[in-house]
């Protein structure tokens, strides 16, 4: 059941990433080869031709290519694996004398297409954002316990303040204070705190304690209990969601450059699959309301990690073509076609070998 759900979880967060590419590329006039939903051999592929719907069962790469009344327009196709998606574009990797080619597109256009599809990662958590804090609110920073003997200048924190931000780290929800924690390097210099308190914003600056470990801290744990908050503000927060999505998967990449990140952190698909089976299991017994919720968490979580991953920089990634195209409009004309085709090859094959090794590091760790 597990791998059933993780399938459509990652179905769903793929096709609406390729939907982006797809809409863009038909709004820009460029012509859609075939947007398919899965990968594998096709299953069903139907076009709209001069004649009508034309429908296929198990089409081969011959009758997509030769049938006279498909030529030159867009097969839609359900393929067997049910994981992933494609957009496939006339001209994408080629130079065709063909208007409706995408690299004959002016270069902004052909941005707003690569672009399209990450954003569109984003417009999804927002909306399975929505959904979650409509259903059970956000979880307020509010302090629910201090260290004793705390040494505070100002007006002293108390349990029940609500936090707003750690030395200019805006904080809108409890997560955030952990991933302060997690991510920015405390010292014995002092901190400043801002919060609110019967509607009144106080600041007060914290001086960091040392620990048995030796490790510095600011001395106050915020309070997980959702609240439940109006339209507007139900709008408010799923923003704050996905920005605390993005910027914890920006930061663990950032620790990942720097050699922070253990291969026991890091999780690959058959790993998500486990996240995601694990969440099923734990929740099933709380009732299928809660086994949806938390589902619909962790489809925040992965599709802005989707979008932030294909914007990354890396040949063969949407950020690696977004590369080359912000150097074309800059420079005013497009790098030689075969020499971007080779980087992005050299791209995928290093993405490959990397997959390849996540997916060894998720079974030796899930048997281990």
């Amino acid at each position: 059941m597990k791998i059933v759900i993780a399938l459509i979880v990652f179905g769903v967060i793929i096709v609406i990433h390729e939907l982006g590419h797809f809409l863009l590329a038909k709004k820009n006039g460029i012509g859609v080869t075939e947007f398919s939903i899965g990968m594998g051999p096709r299953i069903i592929t139907v076009v709209k031709t001069a004649q009508g719907m034309s429908v296929k069962f198990f089409a081969k790469m011959d009758d997509c290519l030769n049938r006279s009344d498909w030529a030159g327009r867009t097969k839609y196709s359900v393929k067997l694996l049910p994981l992933g998606g494609s957009c496939m574009m006339v001209g994408e990797d080629e130079d065709l004398q063909d208007e409706n080619a995408f690299n004959n597109k002016g270069v902004w256009a052909r941005i707003s297409v690569i672009f399209a599809g990450p954003f569109f990662n984003f417009i999804l958590a927002f909306l399975f954002a929505l959904i979650v804090i409509g259903c059970v609110g956000y979880d307020r920073p509010a302090v629910y316990q201090l260290h004793e003997g705390l040494v505070q200048e100002g007006e002293a924190l108390q349990k029940g303040d609500v936090i707003t931000s750690i030395d200019n780290v805006k904080i809108h929800v409890s997560r955030e204070v952990d991933l302060y924690y997690q991510f920015e390097k405390i010292t014995e210099e002092p901190v400043e705190v801002t919060f609110e308190r019967d509607g009144k914003k106080y600041e007060v600056t914290i001086t960091p304690y040392q620990t048995e470990s030796g490790a510095y801290s600011i001395g106050f744990v915020t309070s997980y209990q959702r609240i439940k908050v109006g339209p507007l503000q139900t709008i408010q927060y799923s923003a704050y969601e996905v920005k605390f999505w993005i910027s914890t998967t920006i930061k663990s990449l950032g620790q990942m450059i720097r050699g922070r990140v253990s291969r026991d952190d890091i999780a690959g698909p058959v790993g998500i699959v486990d996240m995601i089976g694990t969440t099923y299991n734990d929740s099933k017994s709380d009732g299928l309301y809660y086994v949806f919720l938390n589902l619909v968490n962790i489809c925040i979580l992965l599709s802005a990690n989707l979008g932030v991953m294909n914007l990354l920089p890396i040949p063969a990634l949407d950020g690696g073509r977004l590369v080359f195209l912000f150097i074309e409009a800059v420079r005013g004309k497009p790098i030689d076609r075969e020499k971007e085709g080779m980087v992005h090859l050299i791209g995928l094959v290093a993405l490959m070998i990397l997959m390849v090794f996540m997916v060894f590091n998720d079974f030796s760790r899930i048997i281990g």
